[in-house]
């Protein structure tokens, strides 16, 4: 994870914050932008809500594990029902352009570079 492009805004080092549980997450960074994957297990399309706004990008999502009213667990690792992360942006990042994806748990985020961003050749002029 780079400093400049994406940053978490908690120090996050444990695997609990407050009262929602931080999902595990992946953020690659090439010449196009930042592509970020966060693990969500038990969250489904309709739980889950991603933000940006200004300088911030929010990840939150609820657990779904649906029991049968007549069953009870006796043993439940999933203490808390919900997800939340969030982090800072870097102003190289566009944020009117960032796409999602979620498949099988798992959250795909695009941000791509902004133009005035991304590397760019400079003609040589010769005299």
């Amino acid at each position: 994870m780079t400093d400049t492009k994406v940053a978490n805004t908690a120090e996050d080092t444990t695997r609990f914050d407050g009262a929602t549980m931080l999902p595990a997450v992946d953020v690659i960074e090439d010449v196009a932008g930042i592509t970020l994957y966060a693990d969500l297990p038990g969250v489904s399309k309709n739980k889950l809500n991603v933000r940006v706004e200004a300088d911030a990008l929010s990840i939150e999502g609820e657990v779904d594990l649906p029991v049968a009213a007549e069953m009870e667990a006796t043993h439940a690792e999933v203490y808390l029902p919900r997800y939340h992360r969030a982090f800072a942006l870097g102003q190289e990042l566009d944020r009117d352009k960032v796409t999602a994806e979620f498949k099988h748990g798992v959250l795909k985020l695009h941000i791509p570079k902004a133009e005035h961003a991304k590397p760019r050749k400079v003609a040589i002029n010769v005299n």
